[in-house]
């Protein structure tokens, strides 16, 4: 089990990302846009500086949904490899059976 601070922390990460998103999109498109004068692209830039850092979305990172362990990491199951291995091997995920050979 991890600790519960590192997952409450990637938790106000996410809600972090989810509330800036629109903010940082807009400063991404102005930044972008070729025809805005020079001047206004750089200052869309500094504002997007200013924006805390948790708030981009490559800040975040998976983490098992039942133990919250950041490392082996299933994306399709949204667990880690030892929960898959554990719920596999008593049989409550559909379709995976424990091998034998």
């Amino acid at each position: 089990m991890a600790k519960k601070s590192m997952v409450e922390r990637e938790r106000k990460r996410q809600r972090m990302v989810k509330k800036y998103a629109h903010a940082r999109a807009e400063l991404k498109v102005m930044i972008q846009n070729g025809e805005l004068p020079m001047d206004e692209r750089f200052k869309a830039s500094l504002k997007l500086a200013k924006l805390p850092r948790n708030s981009s979305a490559t800040r975040l990172h998976n983490r098992c949904q039942r133990t919250g362990r950041p490392r082996g990491f299933y994306r399709k199951l949204q667990i880690s490899r030892i929960a898959v291995r554990e719920l596999g091997g008593s049989g409550q995920i559909p379709g995976m059976v424990k091998s034998s050979w």
